[in-house]
Parts: structure tokens; C-alpha cells; sequence
């Protein structure tokens, strides 16, 4: 498990390392929930003054400075967990700016600059699974840095996902580099999936006597059937085997978006049966929480795959098409992220003028 949520407090206060002692092994972030973080509270105010004072308006240039720090401090709390792991886990995630995300040359750009100074083996820089973020995907696994590629909906986006990291390893042993030393986790949203399926169920009631059989089932069985294609990539005998002969890793599937938006199901449904080897939950506190108390631990993720891959068929069958779900969704996660990104700054760029105005 690793934890969905970063922010000053949740460093300084020791919140982070109460975490850690429980299990959590990770950690993600995105503009959203750094967004919240730093317009939430005075928690950033004292940085910001002393950024004030170097008469630097950026907003850009302001908001990498208060997140550069905390993805650094918490890096390093991880760093042992990182150790002890054999560099499994210990990792902490900080995004490429998501407006970005459909050019391929800025965003490798960014994540080499971001990489290089955090300077920490720890830390994954997140890439989104567009069509032009897979080439940099590509590019940045070749030279070494470690990618957390986001916003995957679909399981032929995973495939392109593997390939590209695939390809990447290749580069990176071609070049003379160490495969051994890099790292990768492909960032599976599932909840959201659900919450759109059901949408449009919710407007076919009463169209097939089967629709309302098809509630909540689309996620999982998304998930599932992407960590068939997990295995199946990554098997010892396939094109990956030399490729872990020289040390390297799989590419581990992170199911991410796994809080429960519909009240009515159950608050573990996206974590009990997603659980099985080589994979990552990652999961907001209260999501943690209701693990912590009443999960049932146990390799679930390769039951009932036909089912799967029937539920999927079923959908298709009553006019759902997954390629058009997750295409919509790809697209409203990255402006999603966009909006949050200029939030922030917009946020940012009034508390400086607040602290200005104190000042005088």
C-alpha cells in the first residue's frame, strides 16, 4: 500500500513516518492534491515570504519551489523503506505539469530538469499516458529516470504503456546504462471507471433485462484483465526474460483512483480484489483506514478473469463501449489535473500578494 497524499503538514507533523511504521511503503501526489495542500492553509506561508524577498513573481517558479522541498524531505523519510525494499518501494511521486501532456518534447524536458534536481534514486516523475506522453515514456526510462506513468484507463493504453517502458530498457542497455537502476509503475485508474459505466447503465434501465446486473463490476474487471496483460509481458520467458537476467524490474501495475465514490458500495471494493503480486494500491488516508480495519487480505486479482472478460463483453453487448469510456476519461483526468494546476498558481499568485500586502 502507499498513500495518495502529500503535504507539508502531513511531513512536519510526523503523519508520514506514523504511515510508514503501518505498512505504507509509497507515496503519490498530483497537482490536485497539492492544490489543496498549499491554498489550504499557512502551513507554505513562512517559504513564501522568503521566496518574496527574491523578488521572484513566477508563478511557476514559486509553486516548483515549495514543491520541490516537500517531494525531497519525503523522499528522504522513505529512503529507508527504499533500502530495506531493495529498491522496490520507498518511492514518492511528483507530476509533470499536466499542461504538458500532450507535447512530448517539453514534458521529457521537464522530467530530466525535475529528475535531476531532486537528485534522489526515490523519487518517480509522473507522466501522463497520452498519446505523446508514451514516446517520452520511452525516452526518460532510456536515460535512467524513473517514470510513473498516469491517468491509465484502458487496457490497450497499459499495453502501449509496457511496450514503451519495454523498449526503454532496451535504449537504456544499448547506451551502456544499468537496467538494474531504474524504475517504473503503470498507474491503472479504477473507481472512475465505475463511476462513468454506471452512468451510462443509469440511462439504459430498462433497455435489457441484463442492465442492472452490470452495476460496479466494470472497474475490477478493467483492472483485472490489464494485470493478465501485466503477467503476460512480464513472464520470464518472453521478451523481458534477458532483460531481468541483467536486473531488471517489472513494470508493476498501481491501481490508483481507489476510493469509493459511490456510497453505496463497499469502502474496500477497490482494494480486496485487486490485491496479488507485484502490484500497488495507492489510497487516500480514510481509504487506508478502512484497509487498516476491516480488508481481507488475500491474492484476488486472478479470480474469476472469465468473468472478466464476460462483464466486459456484456457492457459491449448493451451498447457500452469501454474505448469510448476510457478515451472520455483519459481527457477529463488530464484537464482535470490542468484546471487543479491553474488553481494553484492563481492561488499562489494571490496569498504572495497578500503577504505583500502585510508586509507594508
Amino acid at each position: 500500500m502507499w498513500c495518495d497524499n502529500l503535504g507539508r503538514t502531513m511531513i512536519r507533523s510526523g503523519e508520514l513516518r506514523r504511515l510508514i511504521d503501518l505498512g505504507i511503503v509509497g507515496i503519490t501526489s498530483n497537482p490536485t492534491i497539492f492544490m489543496k495542500a498549499i491554498s489550504g492553509g499557512a502551513e507554505y506561508d513562512e517559504q513564501l515570504e522568503n521566496l518574496l524577498s527574491t523578488g521572484d513573481d513566477d508563478p511557476v517558479s514559486t509553486y516548483e519551489r515549495l514543491v520541490l522541498s516537500d517531494i525531497a524531505e519525503a523522499a528522504d523519510i522513505l529512503r529507508p523503506v527504499y533500502e530495506r525494499t531493495g529498491r522496490i518501494d520507498g518511492f514518492v511521486s511528483l507530476e509533470v505539469n499536466p499542461k504538458l501532456a500532450y507535447d512530448t518534447g517539453a514534458t521529457v524536458a521537464e522530467a530530466r530538469r525535475l529528475f535531476g534536481e531532486l537528485d534522489r534514486p526515490n523519487v518517480f516523475i509522473k507522466v501522463p499516458a497520452t498519446d505523446e506522453g508514451v514516446p517520452a515514456i520511452e525516452t526518460l526510462i532510456g536515460e535512467g529516470i524513473n517514470v510513473n506513468v498516469t491517468l491509465i484507463f484502458s487496457v490497450e493504453m497499459h499495453e502501449r504503456v509496457m511496450d514503451a517502458y519495454l523498449r526503454g530498457l532496451r535504449h537504456l542497455r544499448a547506451a551502456g546504462g544499468d537496467v538494474s537502476t531504474v524504475a517504473s509503475v503503470a498507474s491503472f485508474f479504477v473507481s472512475r471507471v465505475d463511476t462513468l459505466v454506471d452512468k451510462l447503465l443509469e440511462q439504459k434501465r430498462g433497455q435489457a433485462s441484463e442492465v442492472n446486473s452490470l452495476f460496479g463490476k466494470a472497474a475490477v474487471a478493467n483492472a483485472q484483465i490489464a494485470y493478465a496483460k501485466f503477467r503476460d509481458r512480464f513472464s520470464g520467458s518472453g521478451e523481458f526474460g534477458a532483460l531481468a537476467s541483467l536486473g531488471a524490474r517489472v513494470q508493476r501495475p498501481l491501481w490508483a483512483s481507489t476510493s469509493t465514490k459511490n456510497p453505496n458500495y463497499p469502502d474496500t471494493m477497490y482494494v480486496d480484489p485487486l490485491i496479488g503480486p507485484d502490484t500497488v494500491n495507492t489510497l487516500p488516508p480514510q481509504t487506508i483506514d478502512a484497509v487498516l480495519d476491516h480488508a481481507t487480505p488475500a491474492v484476488t486479482i486472478d479470480r474469476d478473469l472469465d468473468a472478466a472478460r464476460s462483464h466486459m463483453g456484456r457492457l459491449e453487448q448493451v451498447g457500452i463501449s469501454m474505448k469510448a469510456v476510457t478515451d472520455q476519461l483519459t481527457r477529463e483526468g488530464v484537464d482535470a489535473f490542468a484546471q487543479s494546476f491553474d488553481e494553484l498558481l492563481a492561488n499562489l499568485s494571490r496569498k504572495k500578494q497578500e503577504l505583500q500586502t502585510v508586509r507594508r
